[in-house]
């Protein structure tokens, strides 16, 4: 049976590449965007020749995001699977970013995040069924320089995660969490920068670090051995593939050599949780419930 699939942010880098995919594996795929008349109307052409459903979503309006699944469940009877993906990123030292910036970020990488789950859970558990994929980065368990703001926000996308996958599983909906490292899409070119610039004054001659680094980070991304982004949705490919019960809570996808360093927290952290459940009794919440 055919599995239809949302996806937040489907008009570039890693959702326009996982939408690309799983429609060509024959899955029936909701792109959602911004602005599908407007400055997103050629991608949004383009997919809807592919065969995609296109629904206009800016997962930092409550009205927007109410108002889109409600359509994308209308045009495509149901939703098995929503791939959070649409996210930006930060750069900058972060004592220069604001309550309002962290704000900001937090809008579009965390609240985006539980305002699209929570109007599509109603759906899936009246089906009793369903999965949540939470694109987070390798970033949401460690942290680099200079993207304070963004590696807070993937910390706590992996608390939400962790918290949806044992309050959920008695209703045979599944949380799941895919880990990219660092890639070479457009995420460079919609950097959210720091509102007191001033701030990095007072790091003397330090004040252009972030800037350096993620000049280096950029070159190691054009780089001919630089790892393709089209393994991130060959990974949710390969997830949607698997057997429920068989696949991983996290998957880490990186191409520069750390998937084991990232693979050996995650089955830490992994077991540390299992310990602290079975000792509270609660064994049963890691058990996906299915038929």
């Amino acid at each position: 049976m055919t599995q239809t699939v949302l996806i937040t942010g489907s008009n570039s880098g890693f959702g326009y590449l996982i939408a690309n995919t799983l429609i060509d594996n024959g899955y029936k795929v909701v792109g959602t965007m911004r602005d599908p008349q407007g400055r997103n109307a050629s991608i949004a052409s383009e997919l809807k020749a592919k065969g995609m459903i296109v629904v206009e979503i800016d997962v930092t309006n409550d009205e927007s995001v109410s108002n889109g699944v409600e359509q994308a469940i209308k045009e495509a009877g149901s939703i098995d699977v929503l791939i959070n993906n649409a996210g930006a990123g930060t750069l900058g030292w972060q004592e220069s970013f604001d309550i309002d910036d962290f704000k900001k970020v937090f809008d579009i990488n965390v609240f985006g995040v539980q305002r699209l789950t929570r109007a599509i859970l109603p759906h899936m558990k009246s089906q009793q069924k369903g999965s949540l994929i939470q694109i987070s980065s390798i970033l949401g368990k460690f942290v680099l320089p200079f993207l304070g703001s963004y590696n807070a926000s993937k910390h706590a996308i992996e608390g939400l995660a962790e918290n949806y996958r044992v309050e959920l599983s008695q209703f045979g909906i599944q949380s799941l969490i895919v880990q990219p490292g660092g890639f070479g899409t457009d995420f460079g070119s919609n950097l959210l920068k720091a509102s007191d610039r001033t701030v990095a004054e007072s790091y003397g001659e330090y004040a252009g670090a972030p800037e350096q680094m993620w000049a280096g980070t950029e070159q190691s991304h054009d780089a001919e051995d630089a790892p393709n982004p089209q393994m991130v949705a060959d990974a949710i490919l390969n997830l949607l593939e698997t057997k429920p019960e068989n696949r991983p809570f996290r998957t880490v996808v990186d191409g520069t050599g750390l998937n084991p360093i990232i693979e050996e927290v995650n089955r830490a952290t992994e077991q540390a949780m299992q310990d602290i459940y079975s000792t509270y009794g609660m064994d049963n919440l890691f058990q996906l419930r299915q038929g």
